[in-house]
């Protein structure tokens, strides 16, 4: 059996880091992308070496699109295919701010960085799956799409652009065999979050969630391991969302 090829973008550190693992140990060889940090990513493939798995580090800025022909030839001279693609990379950090308080530039970097992250690599993978009638492509969003919280008017904006992306591109490669599915998380603790998810705001989140606790990136990197199990190929163009049950309880989101 030929092994399977994902790419999983912004792949260094975080929930990234962890999706690699995670796909490494059911079986695929895992391209793990990454932008500046060569270090971190170098860590990744070790760690998943160590651990009996198979992945390649290879850079390239996601949002520019000759970095993205370079790393998709790059894959396709030393895989031959592109099973599976994990857009993650958080191209560019979300600025936490009210409108009032929030820059037009800042507003516009958040959201076409999201859809130059998603586009280039999308567009250029999906003409190699085409080719082989077959792929999958799992898109990380957020809960914030569609609920509204203090701060989050760039990142929401951005996230249910791309899940609106996501849609789009799983109407027009659907008889191509490309599935599509969103991976919608919630709160996660990592490092990138840190800063916004305090004590207070995680009390919060907790207190009102089913489970009474926020995510973990092993979390998303499961469900990311189950959307790319061939038996949920049908689940194309919908979000699945990761929130701890948060949406069960809220009625209208302020955390």
């Amino acid at each position: 059996m030929v092994e399977q090829t994902a790419i999983v973008t912004g792949a260094s550190r975080g929930i990234g880091a962890a999706i690699a693992a995670e796909l490494a140990r059911r079986g695929w060889h895992v391209i793990v992308n990454y932008r500046r940090d060569a270090a971190a990513a170098a860590s990744v493939v070790t760690a998943i070496s160590d651990a009996g798995g198979s992945a390649t580090a290879i850079a390239a800025d996601v949002t520019d699109q000759d970095a993205v022909t370079a790393l998709v030839a790059a894959v396709k001279a030393d895989r031959g295919r592109i099973d599976a693609l994990v857009v993650n990379a958080n191209t560019a950090p979300p600025p936490f701010a009210s409108l009032a308080e929030l820059a037009w530039s800042d507003f516009a970097a958040k959201v076409t960085g999201e859809l130059a992250g998603a586009f280039h690599i999308t567009r250029q993978a999906v003409e190699v799956m085409r080719a082989q009638g077959a792929g999958r492509l799992v898109f990380i969003g957020s809960t914030a799409a569609d609920y509204v919280g203090g701060g989050r008017l760039a990142h929401g904006t951005a996230k249910a652009a791309l899940a609106t992306f996501a849609r789009h591109v799983a109407a027009e490669t659907a008889r191509d065999g490309i599935s599509v599915l969103t991976v919608a998380p919630g709160a996660v603790r990592t490092d990138a979050t840190a800063a916004v998810l305090d004590a207070a705001r995680e009390k919060v989140l907790t207190d009102n969630s089913v489970l009474h606790r926020v995510l973990e990136p092993a979390d998303v990197a499961a469900a990311v391991g189950l959307a790319l199990d061939p038996a949920l190929h049908p689940a194309t163009g919908t979000v699945l969302r990761l929130d701890a049950g948060w949406s069960v309880l809220a009625g209208g989101p302020t955390a």
